[in-house]
């Protein structure tokens, strides 16, 4: 989701968030949380920045979030993305490869980056006096990046390496890597992040270059600045090393598939060696992470397979003794989502009852409902962990970033929070009748066998 905001990010104030939990929250007091510190504006060039800052942190978090993901990546091409995940650790043209390293790991701090879907972010922790080179750093590579045959080469092979441990190596890795493909067959969610074998290979250095230039730009870009700093001396900073870099002239690429809503009900079998027991999945494309229904959903997974006393665990694993494991998934994304239901079978059980029990539990949760201490417990624990990713200044920056990549604003955190824990019994039941029941989806069966 891409963003051009010239005014100033306001957070929730927190009277507004402690009325919105009020409603819905029956035997617990509401939560009194304070909104996050933002602060926030914009370059000349289109760079986004978001300052979150806090005088007891000894430490800053420093986040840079590009708008490409795995549906960014060129048709045929999949995995581009994340192999640049990789790539952006090595050399620019005024600083060697591993440089990030020393100025991290070398004076107490970690470095670290991750792809999904929609963006990639590049993230550092070092102690607060460290700032400046860390920012240097970030504006280097993204203004010089130098992508050369020999780090294309084995940055590659590294990912494809990823590939055949995560996918092909995991007795379960070819069943989780087909849900986006049975969900999405228009839009390149689709594809998946990590990257095709073949795909990585008939790659050209050419190509690489290319897919750099059109996404790693700073109006493609949010730098997300967290923990104990001077909030003057952040802005002279970012100034210096930031505003220089041009905005390329050619616009920046955006995915504009619409996916067509599915009209009927598909199942679909597959093979791989390796696989000890058979599994299914029952899938849906689900909306959007903006969407109204976010919150619920979240609550719905959570009182489905958050942990050993969840519904498909109880009812699945220990009560029927179908299952060996159960789950369920609700992955919102910028355009879409993907909700999943799977089992994996026990021993001697065949797949089909797997997918009736899925689907009986999904039927009863949206015609009963949660009970008001089931929910009550899971809105907590729920609560409990977004606080808890709060902590600490890499915690707060990547809270940020999630809300302003997927919903447009990083205050959208707090407003999540208050949606969170004013959620309802009713509010379940209408979004698993929405986006489960009344909508048709995909069975998978998965078995041991050949690999198609």
């Amino acid at each position: 989701m891409t963003l051009d905001r010239r005014r100033l990010l306001l957070a929730l104030p927190a009277a507004a968030l402690s009325s919105a939990l009020r409603p819905a929250w029956a035997g617990i007091a509401p939560l009194r949380v304070p909104p996050l510190p933002l602060r926030g504006w914009s370059l000349d060039n289109g760079l986004q920045v978001v300052a979150l800052p806090d005088d007891r942190a000894s430490s800053v978090s420093v986040q840079v979030w590009y708008r490409v993901g795995g549906k960014d990546d060129p048709p045929g091409r999949s995995g581009f993305a994340h192999l640049f995940e990789h790539l952006m650790f090595k050399g620019t043209r005024h600083m060697p490869a591993e440089t990030l390293d020393r100025l991290t790991e070398d004076v107490g701090g970690q470095n670290n980056a991750f792809t999904t879907e929609d963006f990639t972010v590049y993230q550092s922790e070092v102690p607060s006096n460290h700032l400046e080179p860390l920012l240097w750093a970030e504006a280097e590579r993204m203004a010089h990046l130098e992508v050369e045959q020999a780090h294309f080469d084995s940055e590659r092979q590294v990912v494809i390496e990823e590939y055949r441990e995560r996918v092909l190596a995991a007795p379960y890795g070819r069943l989780f890597e087909a849900l986006a493909p049975a969900a999405f067959e228009h839009h390149p969610y689709g594809r998946g992040v990590i990257g095709r074998i073949d795909d990585l290979q008939s790659a050209s250095l050419a190509d690489v270059r290319a897919f750099h230039g059109r996404f790693y730009r700073p109006d493609n870009a949010a730098l997300i600045v967290a923990g104990g700093f001077d909030a003057a001396d952040l802005g002279r900073w970012v100034r210096r090393y930031f505003a220089p870099i041009a905005r390329p002239a050619a616009p920046i690429p955006r995915v504009a598939v619409h996916e067509p809503p599915r009209e009927r009900d598909a199942e679909r079998r597959l093979a791989a060696p390796g696989v000890p027991l058979p599994a299914v999945a029952l899938v849906w494309r689900g909306p959007p992470a903006a969407h109204a229904d976010a919150a619920a959903l979240q609550v719905a997974a959570s009182l489905l397979a958050g942990g050993d006393s969840s519904r498909l665990h109880e009812a699945l694993v220990r009560r029927r003794r179908l299952a060996r494991a159960a789950g369920f998934s609700a992955d919102l994304w910028a355009d879409a989502g993907l909700l999943v239901a799977w089992a994996i079978a026990a021993g001697g059980v065949d797949p089909a009852p797997l997918a009736q029990a899925l689907s009986r539990e999904l039927a009863q949760l949206a015609a009963r409902g949660p009970a008001a201490t089931e929910l009550d417990k899971v809105r907590t624990g729920l609560a409990t962990r977004a606080l808890a990713e709060r902590e600490t200044p890499q915690g707060r920056a990547e809270t940020a970033g999630w809300a302003l990549t997927l919903r447009g604003d990083p205050a959208a955190a707090d407003r999540e929070l208050a949606e969170l824990q004013a959620v309802g019994a009713a509010d379940v039941q209408r979004a698993v009748r929405a986006h489960l029941l009344e909508r048709r989806r995909v069975t998978l069966t998965y078995l041991q066998g050949d690999a198609a």
